[in-house]
């Protein structure tokens, strides 16, 4: 008995996108994403610091959209990850607090992130302890971190959440008071405050400003938010 040969299997190989079209599509990802910044510094010793409570809602976004912050160039660590199927970059910069800008505007620059798509976010002496407040945009107000983001964008119009750590009591210099640790009794308040904050970041995302805003801006120690 004969069987017939089997003609011989053509394989067709993909070709492998051009260096122009990735080009293309990452800038195409890159004017619809978003970018989310949490400002600090880096560090152990900082890690529970009034000043990193930024840092803190970033790597709390990070946990919960399941994607891991990596040094990848630019001074900072980042990732890209979708929130509500919207692209979003997150972001920490680790050039220190006051020379954040030197991550943040190159890394906008290279992505082609206009500042309205910047969320930045950072600690406020000037807010009650347990206060979270989103605004479109503003000046620095006195925060050493965000006059220096401004000075590399060259704007200030981008969209900022502050989060309340209080006044520094009498005596205590405001550099002392936001490099410490949170004392025991204010933890558990700094905890909900982060946690409402990627709340309110996740939601300037996927239901916009506005809305943010009225859900979010407010007291942990207050009422719970709609």
């Amino acid at each position: 008995m004969t069987f017939a040969r089997a003609p011989p299997q053509l394989f067709r190989f993909s070709r492998l996108p051009s260096p122009a079209a990735r080009d293309v599509r990452m800038r195409a990802m890159s004017e619809a994403a978003r970018c989310i910044i949490g400002l600090g510094n880096p560090g152990w010793f900082y890690g529970h610091t009034r000043h990193n409570l930024g840092f803190r809602v970033v790597q709390r976004l990070a946990r919960q959209v399941g994607v891991r912050l990596k040094g990848a160039g630019f001074r900072a660590k980042s990732a890209r990850a979708q929130i509500e199927e919207q692209p979003v970059w997150l972001l920490q910069p680790l050039t220190m607090m006051n020379r954040s800008g030197d991550a943040v505007g190159p890394f906008a620059a290279h992505h082609d992130i206009s500042a309205a798509r910047l969320l930045v976010i950072c600690d406020d002496i000037y807010l009650p302890l347990g206060t979270v407040r989103l605004r479109p945009h503003g000046s620095a107000g006195g925060h050493k971190g965000i006059a220096s983001v401004i000075a590399a964008l060259g704007a200030d119009d981008f969209p900022r959440l502050r989060l309340g750590v209080g006044t520094p009591p009498e005596g205590v210099d405001a550099a002392d008071y936001v490099l410490s640790w949170f004392p025991r009794a204010e933890r558990t308040t700094a905890a909900r405050m982060v946690e409402r904050a990627a709340e309110a970041a996740h939601a300037w995302v996927s239901e916009g400003i506005e809305r943010a805003m009225a859900r979010f801006n407010g007291s942990v120690l207050e009422s719970e938010p709609a």
